[in-house]
Parts: C-alpha cells; sequence; structure tokens
C-alpha cells in the first residue's frame, strides 16, 4: 500500500514543476517480472484468510525471504533510476532486520497498539520488545484514524521517499541544454 502512497505522491508533487503523468510510461524497468514474481511467493505465503489454503510458518517464512530477495534484485536492476538506490537502502536495512530476527519483521508492541492494532503473529510480522537490530524495525505508527493503518520502519521511510524521488523525477520535463552548453564554450 505504501508504494501507491508514494507513486501518488510523486505524482501530485511533479504537478506543480511541469510534471507530466504520461512520463511514467518512458520509465524504462529492467527485470519488471521479478516483481511479478515476488507478489506471487507472497500470495502464496501468506493468503490471509482470503485463499483456501495456508502455509506452513517456516514454508512462508522462506518464501517471503526469497520474494524480498527478488525486490532487491529488481531494484538492483534499477539503479540507473535516481532515487532508486534509496529504495534498495531501505529494502536492505528491511532485510537487515527480518534476517536478524530469524524471518520476521519485528514490530514495537506500542507502534502496533498506535496503529490501533492487535496481533503477536501476523504474516511477516511479529510484536515483540526484545528485538535484533531494534532501530531497523517496525518502531511507529500510522495513527489509527487513517483507513488500513500500519507499523513502518527506517526502511519502509526509506523506500517510500525513494520511490517518490523516482517518480517525481521521472515526470519532470526533460532539461533544455543551457546557453553557455550549446555555444561551445
Amino acid at each position: 500500500m505504501v508504494l501507491a502512497e508514494s507513486v501518488l505522491l510523486g505524482v501530485v508533487l511533479s504537478l506543480p514543476f511541469g510534471g507530466r503523468p504520461g512520463r511514467l510510461g518512458n520509465l524504462r524497468l529492467r527485470g519488471v517480472w521479478l516483481v511479478y514474481a515476488a507478489v506471487l511467493l507472497q500470495i502464496v505465503a501468506f493468503p490471509s484468510g482470503l485463499l483456501p489454503w495456508s502455509t506452513p510458518e517456516s514454508a512462508a517464512r522462506g518464501l517471503w525471504l526469497v520474494s524480498y530477495g527478488l525486490l532487491v534484485g529488481f531494484a538492483g536492476a534499477n539503479l540507473r533510476i535516481r532515487g532508486v538506490p534509496v529504495v534498495v537502502a531501505g529494502l536492505l536495512c528491511n532485510l537487515v532486520a527480518v534476517v536478524a530476527n530469524g524471518g520476521l519483521m519485528p514490530a514495537d508492541p506500542k507502534a502496533v497498539q498506535a496503529a490501533g492494532l492487535a496481533y503477536r503473529l501476523r504474516n511477516n510480522s511479529i510484536t515483540t520488545a526484545h528485538a535484533h537490530v531494534g532501530w531497523l524495525i517496525d518502531r511507529w505508527a500510522v495513527p489509527s484514524w487513517i483507513p488500513l493503518g500500519n507499523v513502518f520502519s527506517i526502511g519502509d521511510v526509506l523506500i517510500a521517499l525513494g520511490t517518490v524521488a523516482a517518480v517525481f523525477l521521472a515526470l519532470r520535463p526533460p532539461r533544455r541544454p543551457s546557453a553557455v552548453a550549446t555555444s561551445g564554450v
């Protein structure tokens, strides 16, 4: 959900600067199939009661980690796009937190409560007060009055900022060469 909001914010912020949403189609993304494969693995891992199966916890963790690796690969294949290196930094922050904590993203219990949520284990997230690399875990809450609120980490913030930047920069008008550069001076 945060990714969609970040793309929308990047579009909206670009408009006063001459941004055109149609320019998003000019972005040449490499390895898009990696995203589709990652989403498919996450659906298999976490059907969330919406689909007619359940996945054993250890298999779900493994599938989720593989899916996350695919997303890191996709972002890495697109490092040439301005903003994407920040996305990669965010993905790696989250991955470090997950690996350091046995394949689950720890969430601070106070943040979970502040977001209006109540769970011990949900999909790839676990509420715990004693996590490794605590500064990388889901430690902040989207206010509970915002629909679909959740908890988030510094990695999520970096992913969102990088996505906003990538979209904003992709939608800007092309730069015109300056008079100095065209005159050969």
